[in-house]
């Protein structure tokens, strides 16, 4: 019969009350050495107020880990951070706008005001991030997918990095509609970096599994990035599942959305502090119809709107791939993206204001909106059609006016602004700063949806039913701006975002609709996204990107780019050996083999052991084998020579491994480790 100290709660408590113990002592002991020391000053105090950190995280300890308060602490930092963001980059805009009105009545002057703003801020953009950090240009998506796939990139969440990004981000904002840039891509890789920051901390309180609370934090910054641009919590969870993680786990659901919920409610609640709502509330605020939101024939033109975006997807994935080639093989490109950067920056942002200039082309794309003011008008729930027929109801309808002040109809300022957004979109992708793309292509699609439900709208003109209830170009512009941004980033994240942004579960069925078609269109035919397309232009080791434009890659066996066993130990080997295996190698587990001439594997020895046996060494002589001072363990995973390539990228991203061995019937013929397996896809790409 089991004691009461055996029960299978009893572990438990006994873990705790050894852990107060320990903070208890520990507290006692910090208190001692500060008051040992005559040199340490105001000692009594330090050591009353560690004795209560100390005491304060036992007590937090009691409710939930710790790592729960990080990921609180995330969500509202990350929140905060864009709020911030989003209050510098409106008084910006406002300044802009004020400089130019104030300007009315030269146009010479409207022209430099309009021009030289936009271009001073994107060369100093790319300057001061090409200056201070290099890594902080671009999206920052393909390396974070690189960095969750497994692959160790450090440079990319520094302080520095950071700090360049976030101002970076803020002068390319700044820029306004003119340069037609976003905020969600390096808004996701700042999170990131506050979320490495947070894991650092936490593991200086609690140390249980560094590396797994590490790689978890990374996954829910992801999260908190989308959650906290747009208050979507949801959104941002599925964002992380479907473009963030090669293998996302199931434990990571929780945390994602406890951590992305406080970010979105701290950013709503700034909102509302700040004077811009009265609640909190959706993004975007919309007035669509809920008794009948759409009549059941429309899920055709619905479906018609998804096929369409589809093959503009195609059209613009297709130039965006071709704009980075050129970049990369053009010698005056190449000159000038490396050594003058802000100057490329400059030119092309001036060159994109000329044209969105309102007293030239730019009247015909409402250029004087700023994004967000282009994405409210577009999702305007009236029809537009009808009312241009109406002196009366014109007067009153703002977007209307906007989209036809040139004094065209406004069909043709939309189909200008599809015509001329696309080729810019694709140009402003190749400046070096700081910018999103994900916002761009909503609001585009928008467009291209307004414009089908405008047509829509008056080809049911004159039907009785129509008469009733009309038709809502509004919900075909919130369809199209999911669809077209769901197949540029080959994800259905953008339709539930559609939704959060608005309020309006009422089109939820034909938002996925047209998504779940366009993303069929423009997959086929194993085409990359937009993030895949980048990630291959940088030679970033991410398997699942590389797959697509080198098919022979996943099929490559391991035994064909193997380099040479570097470090190996023998089970007898003597304390000599082990110093050489822990000086020539940073691997943290060491193969054992039986001897080296039969080379039989027998497992791995960790290379803590091994520096724990050699300090004592130091102190005294111990003349002993390997098997009889340190554990050698056996191998989970054991890889054949006949392998692929693709089965070993898996088993170090499903199993977090840091080293898997390669044996063939039962000799050691090679390691991979992280490092080996981002050395081994560089080179195996050095052919596209």
């Amino acid at each position: 019969m089991k004691s009461l100290d055996e029960a299978p709660g009893s572990k438990t408590f006994s873990e705790n009350n050894n852990w107060d113990q320990e903070n208890q002592l520990a507290a006692s002991h910090n208190m001692s050495l500060l008051l040992g020391d005559p040199w340490t000053p105001c000692r009594r105090s330090r050591a009353t107020v560690k004795e209560w950190l100390l005491k304060l995280r036992c007590c937090l300890g009691t409710v939930c880990g710790m790592e729960w308060y990080c990921y609180a602490a995330l969500g509202i930092l990350t929140a905060i951070l864009s709020f911030l963001m989003d209050l510098s980059v409106t008084k910006l805009l406002r300044a802009h706008q004020w400089l130019y009105m104030k300007l009315e009545g030269n146009n010479l002057l409207q022209f430099f005001c309009w021009t030289l703003y936009p271009a001073c801020l994107c060369a100093v953009s790319s300057s001061f991030s090409h200056n201070i950090c290099p890594f902080s240009t671009g999206s920052g998506i393909p390396e974070l997918r690189t960095m969750l796939a497994g692959i160790e990139m450090p440079q990319y969440l520094s302080l520095t990095n950071m700090f360049t990004k976030y101002l970076g981000l803020i002068c390319t904002l700044s820029a306004g509609s003119t340069v037609y840039l976003g905020k969600v891509g390096p808004f996701v890789h700042l999170s990131t970096m506050v979320g490495a920051y947070l894991s650092n901390l936490c593991n200086l309180i609690q140390v249980n599994d560094k590396e797994k609370a590490a790689g978890e934090m990374l996954v829910v910054a992801a999260a908190v990035g989308v959650a906290s641009c747009f208050g979507a919590p949801i959104t941002g969870v599925l964002f992380s599942v479907e473009l963030m993680c090669s293998h996302f786990a199931v434990r990571h659901y929780c945390p994602c959305f406890f951590s992305a919920a406080c970010g979105a409610l701290t950013f709503r609640l700034f909102s509302v502090w700040s004077g811009d709502r009265e609640t909190p509330q959706a993004l975007f605020k919309t007035n669509f119809p809920n008794a009948l939101p759409f009549y059941p024939l429309e899920i055709l033109p619905f479906a018609f709107l998804g096929l369409l975006c589809g093959a503009a997807c195609c059209c613009y994935l297709f130039c965006h791939r071709w704009i980075l080639r050129f970049t990369k093989t053009n010698p005056i490109f190449i000159k000038m993206l490396t050594t003058e950067k802000g100057l490329y920056s400059g030119m092309v942002a001036f060159f994109l204001a000329c044209l969105t200039f309102p007293h030239s082309v730019g009247q015909y794309m409402v250029s004087q909106y700023t994004m967000k003011q282009l994405l409210t008008s577009l999702l305007d729930n009236r029809q537009w059609s009808s009312q241009s027929h109406n002196a009366s109801v014109q007067l009153g309808s703002e977007p209307l006016l906007e989209w036809s002040s040139s004094g065209s109809p406004f069909y043709l300022s939309l189909v200008v602004f599809l015509f001329m957004k696309m080729w810019m979109l694709v140009l402003a992708c190749t400046l070096p700063l700081p910018a999103g793309y994900v916002m761009p292509v909503f609001i585009y699609g928008a467009a291209l949806g307004r414009l089908l439900g405008e047509g829509v709208a008056g080809l049911t003109s004159g039907q009785q039913w129509a008469s009733i209830n009309p038709v809502n170009p509004g919900g075909y512009a919130l369809a199209g701006a999911a669809a077209f941004c769901g197949a540029v980033t080959h994800t259905l994240s953008p339709a539930l975002m559609a939704i959060e942004l608005t309020g309006q579960f009422s089109h939820a069925v034909p938002i996925l609709l047209a998504t779940l078609l366009a993303n069929a269109v423009s997959r086929s035919g194993d085409r990359q996204s937009f993030y895949d397309a980048i990630s291959i232009s940088k030679r970033l080791p991410h398997l699942p990107s590389l797959m697509k434009v080198y098919p022979r890659l996943p099929s490559t066996p391991v035994g064909q780019v193997l380099g040479a066993l570097s470090v190996q130990l023998k089970k007898a080997a003597g304390p000599v050996e082990m110093q050489h295996a822990v000086n020539t190698s940073t691997d943290t587990q060491i193969p054992v083999v039986d001897s080296h001439e039969s080379q039989i594997i027998l497992g791995v020895v960790l290379r803590s052991e091994l520096l724990m046996f050699l300090r004592h060494c130091k102190t005294e002589t111990l003349e002993k084998h390997l098997d009889e001072v340190c554990c050698i363990y056996p191998t989970s995973v054991l890889l054949s020579p006949h392998n692929t390539v693709q089965e070993a990228y898996s088993f170090l991203s499903l199993i977090g491994a840091q080293t898997l061995l390669v044996a063939d019937r039962g000799r050691l013929v090679g390691v991979i480790t992280w490092p080996q397996m981002k050395r081994i896809l560089e080179d195996l790409t050095k052919e596209i």
